[in-house]
């Protein structure tokens, strides 16, 4: 155990331990308190992400990212997976790792800490609702989040900065909304990640004129709404957006809207 006065600790190496953001898609929630099970079908939807309540000090009681420590025997995704197993009891098909938060000041005077975190998207909210159960842990959507334990504020808003400069690319889309999806479904996709409005009829048009598109003959109907024609993305467009991840870049770097996006809202 590493003991001493603030300044000795400082001094010493770091503890280092895995974080993992998780985000699905679910239903839009104007209200912190409401939880996805009793949001409101028809009021669009947003990303939501598990939080787990800390048990122990620092930051005792405060809501912070499912992680864990490192363990000698794991690699770094294995670790990642068994902090995620412990406390949410989700297993998704893959974790890619985000990037690493070493800031001296992010220990807020205790131990230094670096964290290695992994991200995933995992589709919607519904499919895994029933793991994660209890007083200790919860969703919540990205647009309502309680207080966050040490840095995972800016961890979760580099995450999504990722993701919105990510989401011209199919294989991320695909991630959300699944194989096959009507134009609405996908619309919904967009406007969670963008986080703000975007004109249905005018992303109709670029989305039918992108050549990313291809139909499958089928018909879904959705709620009240009249049967609608369901799309797959087009094999070539897949492939072609199959290396989607990229190297970690710095924070800072993510912060402005992405060009897609953008063009998307621009009528």
């Amino acid at each position: 155990m590493i003991m001493g006065n603030v300044s000795e600790r400082r001094r010493q190496p770091p503890q280092v331990g895995v974080s993992v953001v998780i985000l699905a898609l679910g239903p839009a929630s104007r209200d912190s308190a409401t939880t996805a099970d009793s949001a409101c079908d028809d009021a669009g939807s947003t990303l939501w992400m598990p939080l787990v309540r800390r048990v122990r000090q620092p930051f005792l009681g405060q809501w912070a990212l499912p992680g864990g420590d490192l363990r000698a025997d794991h690699s770094l995704e294995q670790s990642a997976y068994a902090a995620l197993e412990s406390t949410t009891s989700l297993h998704p098909r893959y974790l890619e790792q985000l990037y690493t938060f070493g800031d001296p000041a992010r220990s807020h005077g205790g131990l230094p800490m670096v964290s290695i975190v992994y991200w995933a998207l995992v589709g919607s909210v519904d499919e895994h609702a029933g793991l994660v159960d209890g007083d200790n842990v919860k969703w919540f959507p990205v647009d309502h989040l309680p207080q966050l334990a040490f840095d995972h504020r800016a961890i979760i808003d580099y995450a999504l900065s990722r993701l919105r400069g990510k989401i011209e690319y199919p294989q991320v889309v695909a991630r959300l909304v699944g194989d096959r999806f009507t134009l609405s479904q996908l619309h919904d996709v967009y406007e969670a990640v963008a986080g703000q409005t975007i004109d249905l009829a005018n992303f109709r048009r670029k989305m039918l004129a992108s050549g990313q598109l291809e139909g499958t003959g089928e018909k879904l109907r959705v709620g009240r709404n009249r049967p609608a024609a369901v799309y797959r993305y087009a094999k070539d467009a897949l492939r072609q957006s199959a290396t989607w991840t990229c190297a970690p870049v710095e924070p800072a770097a993510v912060a402005t809207p992405d060009d897609a996006i953008t063009a998307l809202t621009t009528v």
